[in-house]
């Protein structure tokens, strides 16, 4: 019996450090040398302060900022340490209710716009904790920005297609553009 356990422990022990220690330590190590910004959360810092990650969506509720996609993570908003969608099917009910709630508020906060409410304000993504909206949902919310911040609405589009990223390596995805960067950008910041 000795004979077996032996030659088994030995095992945990060298795969748990190889496994378990140097493995990520090496990774750890290569990830801060080629790419740093990344590894360490791609933050965003400003006047020596944090302020986000270019990463992980941010929730924005006032008129005079820009709002992000809806966000299904629990307990609150955009929490990174429970990134999970809502699960609901294209014929939920509780889906339906939910996007026309989004809707409403959206016109609320917004009358005067008549244009079509685009998909991603509405709708809450897989990982909930997207940063980006398209440039759609961007330009939609320029007449509520502008106005909520007595600017120029065409002073607020100018600041969306300067904030709008192409595609991925020039054809992967859509454009689209970071709510925070966009946000500070209005705070000039």
């Amino acid at each position: 019996m000795a004979a077996h356990i032996r030659p088994a422990i030995v095992l945990l022990v060298l795969l748990s450090v190889l496994t378990g220690l140097a493995y990520p330590a090496l990774v750890t190590g290569i990830a801060q040398v080629v790419f740093p910004r990344q590894a360490n959360g791609s933050l965003i810092v400003k006047d020596g302060k944090t302020v986000g990650s270019a990463l992980i969506g941010q929730p924005f509720d006032d008129p005079k900022y820009f709002w992000g996609r809806p966000s299904a993570t629990s307990p609150f908003p955009y929490n990174a340490g429970a990134s999970s969608g809502s699960n609901h099917g294209p014929t939920s009910p509780a889906l339906t209710k939910a996007v026309q709630e989004r809707v409403d508020a959206l016109r609320a906060a917004d009358p005067d716009n008549n244009a079509g409410v685009p998909v991603d304000l509405v709708t809450a993504s897989g990982s909930g904790l997207d940063p980006h909206i398209s440039q759609a949902a961007a330009l939609y919310q320029v007449g509520r920005v502008a106005k909520a911040r007595k600017m120029d609405a065409a002073s607020v589009q100018r600041l969306v297609e300067q904030h709008t990223e192409g595609r991925q390596f020039g054809f992967l995805g859509e454009p689209r553009v970071n709510v925070l960067a966009l946000n500070l950008a209005l705070e000039g910041k």
